[in-house]
């Protein structure tokens, strides 16, 4: 054994001439390979948490921007009410429309179609509803079998819209039309689409919501 040749090494590693055996392990691939890629990956979240804190600081962050943007929709200034804040409430108060109530209103209910009896059906059901039952029988000639809706209400010109409105709660699909009388009195004429009253319940929930109008919605900026 050559005196160059280090202890326990035998002849595999025999020294000669210039050459010098390699005594550091090769590194593996795969270490480089990961130690890259935990390298790129911390790189990159350092960059973003950056350009946050830069966000942040500018006041583009969408948290500020949203809640920028709530404060650009324009704000109606109330109007100045006199008598401080009691009249300012009370004009915020909408009361309810005032209605004409069926027993105020008197109707002559008309037949134009060729069903027998109707005018009188209809009357008897309008009586236990409220309203004063007047005339009763066939359509005069300038409107007998001349009526494709439903009805027409036939009054005044100077007869309370809201009776008109009443009435017209009682049968969807009216029309209204005035001639020279002067009375109050409203006649309802049945025309050939005709087939029966609203109901009780219907009629009721119409004459409720006649009387308080939903509020419009609001706008949305």
């Amino acid at each position: 054994m050559s005196m160059l040749t280090p202890p326990g090494m035998g002849g595999k590693y025999r020294v000669t001439g210039a050459a010098y055996p390699r005594m550091s392990r090769k590194r593996s691939l795969r270490r480089i390979v990961l130690t890259a890629l935990g390298a790129a990956l911390a790189l990159a979240v350092i960059s973003y948490g950056a350009l946050q804190l830069i966000d942040v600081f500018r006041g583009d962050s969408p948290k500020r921007n949203t809640a920028a943007g709530a404060g650009d929709c324009p704000t109606a200034r109330p109007a100045a009410v006199k008598g401080g804040p009691a009249a300012a409430a009370s004009t915020a108060a909408k009361p309810a429309v005032v209605l004409p109530q069926p027993g105020q209103i008197t109707v002559n209910v008309y037949n134009a179609t060729p069903r027998a009896g109707l005018a009188k059906a209809v009357g008897d059901e309008l009586k236990k509803r409220g309203f004063v039952i007047g005339s009763v029988g066939n359509a005069p000639a300038d409107f007998d079998k001349k009526v494709p809706g439903t009805g027409i209400l036939l009054g005044s010109p100077a007869t309370d819209k809201a009776a008109f409105a009443v009435l017209g709660t009682q049968l969807a699909g009216t029309t209204q039309q005035n001639d020279t009388r002067e009375g109050a009195d409203i006649d309802l004429i049945l025309g050939d689409a005709f087939k029966e009253l609203s109901t009780k319940e219907d009629a009721d929930k119409a004459l409720a919501l006649l009387a308080n109008p939903a509020p419009a919605p609001a706008k949305n900026c």
